[in-house]
């Protein structure tokens, strides 16, 4: 594979090597420098050839015995019964870690009590050109190269861990390796991190006790390593096969400041802030890892940044900082869910909590997940890896609300607690009511930068939102948070296998924010089903215009069609367009599989098919699925589908593997614009047509007339749709815009609508309000990408400038997809 693919139009390679070794756990070490716009430090990654068993075995009880005998002996740490050891000796190469050390002490507590579960010196390393990383020997055979994705990243150093260095650990080593007589000390770290990552779910304190213990052990040798534009490749000598390569490596290295994984950007109060992007390269230039799906691994992270910040990161517990130097805070999280590597998210800022009221949902309404009550789990319930799942606890069963937190700029906290507080457990309770157990134990909410390019991104424990949503009324925000939400079950808990199928994620939360939101305003069953009917048509009118305008081989949804999936021997695949910069902005994949799975409803009936998604959450959580695995559980639920004509190679023809509209979406159009929500805005429409041509100046110079007309109150949506209705008229005079402004506050409403209104703006060169575009393309960065195109296309020299003219003012705090995107529009 070319490792020097054009971004601006090439899939995404992704190199590792996950069908011979996979890392089966990260333990991150990192210093956040503000200033130099740096993260730098150390991650341990804890490895598993794939030939070997992942299940624990007679040996196991050795482990588990000496953990339980030397946790006796330890100081007490937290509420757990986990064990606590020391690292042998003040010699190794990152000793000066350990936060508990700074207090006088050895041990590392390492869990702490508000779980929610339930300047080091640059080394060279010994690298090589990229013709010698595959380093022949004598007898003509290649060293195993463990592959990792990387890019944007200064790799220093890559070393051994010697795990068989801790104190205690020589005990151990006697506990697993006494029946087999392996002596050599290779043997014993291998034999040691095998059964650690081994340890079964009732013991996952133990395990992550002892992931961050192992961490800190001194290095063995220095690992060969060489990087390329997409890999960071690593080998030892003479070792040529999975099996015999280094089961824990540590990899010193800092990441670069233009890293496309993160973005060093300014919050709404001008404060310096960092956070992960889910741009296209994923965490790649966040940290060497391995970025297929199926890579999915548990992580770790200690991070410290300057007083007076905050970290927030995808982690079951909500930590608290510790102060480990004068001007320097330490933050712990820990994840014990296996996810892919993509999915870890990290914020570092001057975020302000929002606080609840008393009425909220408190971090104390659940219990967190003890060793007690993880043993008495049944896990014949489930097909995923063994991990402390919480759909087979019962108190997470029945905790309709989970505990969750608000952090925001401080400009924006008035309104986040005016517009999005209230809604929050409305929404979970919900979703709870819809699908059942919440996948995640607690929930961060965190506003990011204007330059954020999406409304919204969900990530394990955190989401991301966009500060367009708290404009206008709550509707905006509420359904966009259902949107994030609903990603908690698909998209998360269930992922896609191969991420080409992004509409398994986004199909289905656009199908659930409907549903959830409609639950959460408790509204009648004639409400709901004519709230979402509008919503559908606006969808329709949405997924037309981009089917227009748009590239058919991006509007495939399975575009690898019968090799989706599909996998090298070694493990390396692509991502189908991933570099595309103009594919973050479409909607296709949303929008096509949303009509597909209300499609299959409509076939099934809501209440059934509601109890089906419920089922296919219990059956799948905590897994990858392709689309036949979804398809294939539905036709076997309804077997009267068939009768319909309905099956899996049909669905595939018509709506997964085809560009273009599917025909049996074509006639939905008119049933849709029949529901009584839009009869109503088309007679607004006539209204407007009215004024507009009464109004239109003639020849002559007419006399002043009264309107008399009344205008209806409209809902949010309906208000979208009015001016979706007006942008498919030829005309409309300045004086019916100018009315249209002031009747329905036009400024004063959510983004997608003020969003309509400057295309009507742009449309009919209403000069006296593109200073509503310019505020618009200021504050809803994230929403307004095609306006800038739009403001090109009409080939207006005035409307051409405006856009220049913001592009120019914005394109520094604007995301570097947007930048791309828009200079191409503009250039």
């Amino acid at each position: 594979m070319d490792s020097n693919l054009d971004p601006s139009k090439d899939d995404l390679p992704l190199m590792a090597n996950t069908s011979h070794i996979l890392v089966r756990h990260y333990t991150l070490d990192l210093d956040v420098n503000i200033e130099e716009k740096i993260i730098s430090g150390c991650i341990v990654l804890y490895l598993q050839a794939c030939t070997e068993s992942t299940q624990s075995d007679r040996t196991l009880d050795g482990v588990l015995n000496y953990s339980q005998e030397y946790a006796s002996s330890a100081m007490a740490v937290s509420e757990f019964s986990h064990i606590s050891v020391a690292a042998q000796g003040a010699s190794s190469s990152i000793a000066r870690y350990d936060a508990a050390a700074v207090a006088g002490t050895s041990a590392l507590n390492i869990l702490d009590k508000n779980c929610n579960h339930g300047n080091k010196k640059e080394t060279s390393g010994i690298s090589c050109s990229k013709e010698d990383c595959y380093d022949k020997k004598d007898d003509g055979m290649d060293d195993f190269v463990l592959i990792l994705d990387s890019c944007d990243l200064s790799v220093i150093k890559v070393e051994e861990v010697d795990a068989g260095a801790i104190t205690g650990a020589e005990k151990l080593s006697q506990a697993t390796l006494g029946s087999t007589g392996a002596s050599e000390l290779s043997a014993v770290r291998t034999w040691i991190v095998q059964k650690l990552v081994a340890l079964p779910a009732a013991s996952w304190q133990e395990q992550h006790n002892c992931y961050l213990l192992y961490s800190q052990a001194p290095g063995c040798g220095e690992l060969q390593f060489a990087s390329d534009t997409w890999s960071l490749r690593i080998w030892k000598a003479g070792i040529q096969t999975p099996q015999e390569f280094p089961r824990a490596i540590r990899i010193w290295y800092k990441t670069k400041p233009e890293s496309r994984s993160i973005r060093w950007t300014m919050d709404q109060d001008c404060r310096p802030c960092v956070y992960t992007s889910g741009s296209a390269l994923n965490n790649r230039g966040l940290f060497p890892c391995q970025e297929p799906p199926s890579a999915m691994a548990t992580w770790q992270a200690t991070v410290r940044a300057p007083v007076g910040f905050v970290t927030l990161m995808s982690s079951e517990n909500a930590a608290v900082a510790t102060q480990v130097q004068e001007d320097v805070l330490s933050w712990f999280y820990y994840v014990t869910m296996p996810m892919p590597a993509s999915t870890l998210t990290i914020a570092v800022g001057c975020w302000t909590e929002v606080q609840k009221d008393s009425t909220s949902c408190s971090q104390t309404d659940y219990q967190p997940l003890t060793s007690s009550t993880v043993s008495k789990w049944d896990q014949h319930h489930c097909g995923h890896v063994d991990y402390p799942c919480r759909f087979l606890h019962p108190g997470a069963h029945i905790q309709i609300n989970i505990p969750y937190r608000v952090f925001t700029a401080d400009c924006l906290r008035e309104k986040c607690k005016e517009i999005l507080l209230p809604l929050v457990p409305h929404c979970l309770v919900a979703a709870h009511d819809i699908l059942g157990t919440h996948p995640f134990c607690r929930l961060d909410i965190l506003f990011v930068p204007a330059g954020f390019c999406n409304l919204g991104m969900a990530s394990p424990h955190i989401m991301f939102l966009s500060q367009s949503i708290l404009s206008g009324r709550s509707h905006f925000c509420g359904s966009r948070f259902c949107h994030e939400l609903a990603h908690n079950w698909f998209g998360l808990a269930i992922g896609a296998k191969d991420w080409t199928e992004e509409w398994i994620s986004e199909g289905f939360a656009t199908y659930l924010e409907d549903i959830f939101w409609a639950k959460a305003q408790k509204l009648s069953p004639k409400e709901t089903e004519e709230q979402c009917e509008l919503r559908a048509l606006l969808r329709w009118y949405r997924l037309r215009d981009e089917v227009q305008n748009s590239e058919q081989e991006l509007q495939v949804l399975r575009p690898k069609k019968d090799c989706t999936g599909e996998v090298s021997e070694s493990g390396v695949s692509v991502i189908k367009h991933g570099l595309n910069p103009g594919k973050v902005f479409m909607q296709v994949h949303y929008l096509k599989g949303y009509f597909l799975l209300r499609f299959l409803a409509s076939k099934v009936g809501q209440v059934k098919y509601l109890t089906f998604l419920r089922n296919f959450v219990l059956k799948f959580h905590g897994q990858l699925i392709l689309s036949q695995d979804f398809l294939h559980m539905l036709l076997g639920n309804f077997p009267e589908l068939s009768s319909q004509g309905i099956s899996v190679e049909n669905i595939y023809e018509d709506w997964l593997d085809t560009a273009g509209i599917p025909k049996s979406l074509l006639n939905e159009v008119l049933k849709l614009e029949e529901n009584r929500l839009a009869a109503e805005v088309k007679d607004e429409v006539a209204k407007w047509m009215h004024f507009s041509q009464k109004n239109r100046r003639g020849p002559k110079r007419r006399k002043k007339r009264k309107d008399d007309m009344n205008y209806r109150e409209l809902l949010s949506d309906q208000l979208v749709l009015l001016l979706e209705f007006l942008l498919q008229e030829k005309t409309l005079c300045h004086k019916a815009l100018q009315r249209l402004r002031s009747t329905y506050q036009l400024l004063r409403q959510d983004a997608e609508v003020r969003h309509r209104w400057c295309e009507l703006v742009v449309k009919h060169r209403y000069l006296s309000a593109y200073g509503d575009v310019k505020e618009f393309l200021e504050k809803d960065q994230a929403m307004g990408v095609y306006l800038y195109g739009e403001l090109m296309v009409n080939e207006d020299s005035k409307q051409q400038q405006l856009a220049r003219q913001c592009f120019t003012l914005l394109q520094e705090e604007m995301d570097p997809a947007s930048v791309k995107v828009v200079t191409e529009m503009l250039f």
